[in-house]
């Protein structure tokens, strides 16, 4: 896979925490920006310093996460945090949040691989609207692609409403399913992003609207006690609640 420069700096010349991951969460991670280069206009997104790389300790275990972040004219900020914590955790996460000004809905995907396992694996392009549904045209695309079989489905979250019908959250059984969720991830990709290039911005009195359907997103996902269980261990409360909200789910100010 050919990456463009970005900035002085090619994506390519960054080592990654991912080359010692678990090889879907590498195939993933490479099929993201893959299907990003290949669809938008990527340049830098301004996330701090400090906050592109972070290593800590957890329960004696090296803690490492890795964050990339790009913005589009469509997106505000699409970003990929790897993670691995010692020899037992991988972590995948991403999510593609759209400007305000755009009535898009929420891409986000997430793998976690324990002891070399894919323990959980979900997807989804998930409705921020009023109506509580995706836009006409998602739902067309995604119902095209037909129904993905797995033996292992997982019950979502009490605050998983945000999600869509069309949601994937399963515990990949063998090399096959793996392959079907990279699969069906890819073209979830490529669904979103050629509805996002097609979609006009929305009128001026729909923005807040939008910022609050996507604040309703993010608030729900920092209720995923996991994620911040293992921050508040690693960094302590006060930088998890940071970096939560500055890096993981933050919410737009501004209709820019």
């Amino acid at each position: 896979m050919i990456l463009r420069e970005l900035g002085t700096v090619s994506l390519t010349s960054i080592p990654s925490v991912r080359t010692q991951q678990h090889y879907l969460i590498r195939h993933l991670a490479d099929t993201i920006e893959g299907v990003w280069q290949r669809y938008l206009d990527l340049e830098p997104y301004p996330l701090p310093a400090e906050l592109g790389y972070v290593e800590g300790r957890l329960e004696g275990e090296r803690l490492r996460i890795e964050n990339r972040c790009y913005q589009t004219t469509q997106f505000r900020k699409l970003h990929i945090e790897m993670a691995k914590i010692g020899k037992s955790l991988d972590i995948l996460h991403c999510v593609m949040f759209p400007k305000p000004i755009y009535p898009l809905p929420m891409f986000g995907t997430d793998l976690v691989g324990a002891r070399g396992q894919i323990s959980a694996a979900i997807a989804d392009i998930s409705p921020v609207g009023p109506s509580g549904t995706l836009p006409e045209a998602y739902r067309d695309s995604l119902e095209k692609l037909g129904p993905a079989k797995f033996l292992e489905p997982r019950e979502l979250p009490p605050w998983g409403n945000i999600f869509s019908e069309f949601c994937l959250f399963v515990r990949p059984n063998g090399e096959e399913e793996e392959a079907l969720f990279l699969s069906r991830v890819e073209s979830y990709l490529k669904i979103h992003c050629r509805q996002a290039i097609a979609t006009q911005p929305a009128n001026p009195e729909e923005f807040s609207e939008i910022i609050e359907g996507q604040r309703n997103y993010c608030s729900k996902q920092r209720k995923n006690d996991k994620t911040r269980r293992v921050l508040e261990k690693a960094f302590g409360a006060e930088w998890a609640e940071y970096y939560m909200t500055t890096v993981l789910f933050d919410v737009p100010e501004t209709f820019v």
